[in-house]
């Protein structure tokens, strides 16, 4: 048995030795160039140590993923922000990440498809007479197929981790946004409460004005209307809170009813490139090793197979028998080529769709921070305002409307400061979602 494994390890350098070069002239010097990692590894069974570490390295080695894992969270520790986002992320069923496990594990089979394929072989050679054989099959030159299989799998891995990435800074964003809609209707809660409490005071001197004659009820009946439209904005502020925090908690590991506070998200100047950009990036290196498959598959290749076992042994080369040139491969090789200059494009547009996105967030931050700076000042003013009818009230030279009605423009003013404060900072969240900033990359 060991001589006859001897003799077909021989046949099979004879073999290489004869074909290759032929099989070499006959392609273009730059692709040579290409493969001549692939044809070093057919002298042998076992290629040199050289070949299997690059092979390896090719396999592992990722720009992309290197990038992903350098990314840190802009949420500051131990803040609110960083509560939320530790709580919900111990909760999360993490199916992105089992998908980037398949990734890794066929980017791991893939790294191996150089080696020869060995496998039984059973066949009836009469009636009587089984045979039991050894095949093997060993690819000795493919145009490259094997390298791009190997290519179109790392690339495979790079967009689950993208996705893996994207899930996860998704997630981050959707419980901070809750927990935003949740404070800001405790915030709104606790406003309404004062400016009923304030408008009930105005309503009990009205109620005693009417009793006395001085004022009309016609004013009285306008007092009650608004007080019962703080009630019914108390009661929606109320419910939306519950909402807000019962959802939260439902994708958090623990409760989060006591957290509270903001928490100041450094926004621009981020050194990470936007997701899209590198799923982009990836799915063009996918799409570019998925044409070099096909563009190998149609041209002619060189395999060289044997048999060992009862039924004798044999030595066999393929010269491209599953691949005939037909009338129309030049036709498709140019399609495939058009669908790598199609891959290169949509990065570009990738990028620029990426720029216009974070160039229309950071001017609606400007916007927003100057909205909030200028909603605080005019609330400021009106309070002096109020104070001062309050004080012209006393001295007897203003009715219980008019303070009532600046009363309301004061109440109207802190409600759009409230708002504002917590649409800017969702802004800035949405901003460092799109970069892809809210988790640790090392954590995901």
């Amino acid at each position: 048995m060991g001589q006859r494994v001897r003799h077909i390890t021989w046949a099979w350098l004879a073999l290489a030795g004869l074909s290759l070069p032929g099989c070499m002239s006959a392609v273009p010097s730059d692709e040579i160039e290409g493969e001549s990692v692939e044809v070093s590894r057919l002298a042998g069974v076992t290629p040199p140590p050289g070949a299997i570490a690059a092979a390896r390295e090719e396999a592992e080695t990722s720009v992309i993923i290197t990038e992903l894992l350098g990314r840190e969270s802009v949420l500051p520790a131990g803040s609110a922000f960083a509560r939320v986002s530790d709580a919900v992320l111990k909760a999360d069923a993490r199916a992105s990440a089992s998908e980037l496990k398949a990734a890794r594990l066929r980017a791991q089979a893939a790294s191996k498809n150089w080696l020869p394929r060995v496998g039984p072989v059973v066949s009836l050679a009469s009636l009587s007479d089984v045979v039991t054989q050894l095949a093997v099959d060993m690819v000795l030159f493919d145009h490259g197929r094997k390298k791009a299989e190997r290519d179109f799998a790392k690339a495979d891995v790079e967009l689950a981790a993208i996705t893996l990435s994207e899930d996860t800074n998704a997630r981050v964003l959707t419980a901070l946004s809750l927990y935003l809609d949740g404070a800001q209707a405790r915030e709104r809660v606790a406003l309404e409460r004062r400016t009923l409490k304030d408008m009930e005071r105005f309503e009990y001197i009205m109620q005693e004005r009417v009793r006395g004659g001085v004022s009309d009820r016609s004013d009285l009946g306008i007092l009650r209307q608004k007080l019962a439209e703080i009630r019914a904005r108390l009661a929606a502020a109320e419910e939306a809170g519950a909402t807000a925090r019962a959802e939260l908690n439902a994708m958090s590991a623990v409760p989060l009813d006591e957290v509270t506070g903001l928490a100041d998200v450094r926004v621009g100047g981020f050194d990470a490139r936007p997701l899209d950009i590198l799923r982009a990036e990836a799915e063009r290196d996918r799409d570019i090793a998925q044409a070099r498959v096909k563009r190998a598959g149609l041209l002619p290749g060189v395999n060289a197979g044997g048999t060992l076992g009862s039924g004798g042994t044999g030595v066999t080369v393929n010269a491209g028998q599953d691949s005939l040139l037909g009338v129309g491969t030049g036709a498709s090789l140019k399609a495939i080529k058009a669908v790598e200059e199609a891959s290169s494009r949509r990065v570009a547009q990738a990028s620029e769709d990426a720029t216009r996105q974070i160039s229309r967030l950071e001017s609606r931050l400007k916007a927003l921070g100057r909205q909030v700076a200028e909603a605080s000042q005019l609330t400021q003013e009106a309070k002096r305002n109020l104070d001062l009818f309050q004080g012209q009230y006393d001295a007897g030279q203003r009715r219980v409307m008019d303070v009532v009605g600046v009363y309301e423009t004061f109440a109207e003013q802190q409600s759009r400061q409230v708002g504002l404060k917590y649409e800017l900072a969702l802004a800035r969240l949405q901003l460092a979602r799109v970069m892809g900033v809210l988790a640790d990359g090392g954590r995901i």
